[in-house]
């Protein structure tokens, strides 16, 4: 064969080969471009608390039509541990699929999972926080924006329940997962402005998220505290059913301490209904997972009108906080905390109207 030839058919043959890889490349990029994006929501850990969450993400996947853009929205799951939750940060990193994520802290100052949202914030991920922020005097610009609860008004709500069923005032203890967390925090402080000068604290008592060391808290306050203990109170929703795991088993202890709860996990609901709490202030977990995905929804849309809707302050003085609402929930028929003792923006309901609230949602506990 002629030189000239065995060289045209070989250069022939390279040209195929790369005309044949550009195309498979081009394929191999179309399928990309057109892969469902993933919404996340990164929770602190395993909760019935979380429950409502998941529901509201699901109302709005439907109700935003995610799946028509290519989107889906995912409830993702922490061991309650900011390594836990900084290891999931830098894993999302890795994956081309998520362009948003709603992330709940457990530490509000850990500055190694602020720069890990700083991280993916500056590869276009779009980051907010939901039900617990971070230190906003600090590490504010890690994310966009906070969906939940003002947890420094729902802390003075509780606080005010204290003040309301015992004017004289007396000795409290807070029970909480960990005292670091941002909506612990401002809870505890809240609690003190609400309940006035009169109520003392005796103790926070913090548990790292041990359902065990929960309740051996409460036995420990209740047995150590014997003279000057009038109030125990649940600052996470976990906490609520460790208290009335005691008190159940001490009518003293049930008589002697008004038991005042956040949050309506189903057993707290029960402990409720059994007479056991008080009175229970109930965030919206279920808002916090719709109007979360709304707005992530709105920020990857680049949907100006919903952001401005949902934040219309934003730019100025915590103009990038949307509030989720409160509740607080007390027993029927039990006239010692009225409506107008509270907040106008937040709703006072008798047990039997928020189990009318719940069934409206299908939610087992909010």
């Amino acid at each position: 064969m002629h030189p000239c030839l065995s060289f045209s058919r070989a250069l022939a043959v390279t040209l195929i080969g790369l005309i044949a890889t550009g195309l498979f490349l081009g394929c191999k990029g179309n399928s990309s471009s057109s892969e469902t994006k993933r919404i996340i929501i990164l929770i602190n850990g395993e909760s019935p608390y979380w429950d409502a969450c998941r529901v509201g993400v699901g109302e709005a996947e439907k109700d935003f039509k995610l799946a028509d853009a290519k989107l889906k929205a995912v409830v993702e799951s922490n061991d309650n541990t900011p390594q836990g939750q900084l290891e999931k940060l830098r894993q999302f990193a890795s994956q081309s699929d998520i362009v948003a994520i709603g992330i709940s802290p457990c530490d509000a100052a850990n500055v190694a999972v602020a720069d890990e949202m700083r991280n993916l914030k500056n590869r276009g991920i779009h980051v907010i926080t939901i039900d617990s922020d971070v230190d906003r005097s600090k590490l504010r610009e890690c994310r966009f924006a906070f969906v939940g609860t003002d947890n420094l008004a729902a802390g003075r709500e509780l606080g005010k329940c204290l003040k309301g069923f015992r004017p004289e005032g007396g000795g409290y203890i807070t029970f909480v997962g960990r005292k670091g967390a941002q909506n612990a925090m401002d809870r505890i402080q809240g609690v003190g402005e609400g309940a006035g000068d009169k109520w003392k604290p005796l103790d926070c008592m913090g548990d790292d998220v041990d359902r065990n060391v929960a309740r051996e808290n409460v036995r420990n306050a209740i047995s150590n505290h014997k003279q000057n203990l009038n109030a125990l109170i649940g600052i996470w929703s976990y906490n609520a059913p460790a208290i009335v795991d005691v008190v159940k088993k001490d009518a003293e202890a049930r008589k002697d301490h008004l038991v005042v709860t956040f949050d309506a996990e189903p057993l707290a609901i029960a402990g409720m209904s059994e007479g056991m709490i008080d009175a229970m202030v109930v965030q919206n977990p279920y808002e916090m997972g719709y109007q979360g995905v709304r707005l992530m929804h709105a920020l990857i849309r680049k949907d100006e009108a919903t952001v401005k809707q949902m934040l219309p302050n934003e730019g100025k003085p915590d103009g990038d906080l949307y509030d989720t609402g409160l509740k607080v929930v007390v027993p029927d028929g039990d006239a010692r905390l009225k409506a107008d003792m509270f907040d106008k923006k937040t709703q006072f309901m008798p047990f039997s109207k928020f189990r009318e609230w719940m069934a409206k949602y299908n939610l087992s506990g909010s």
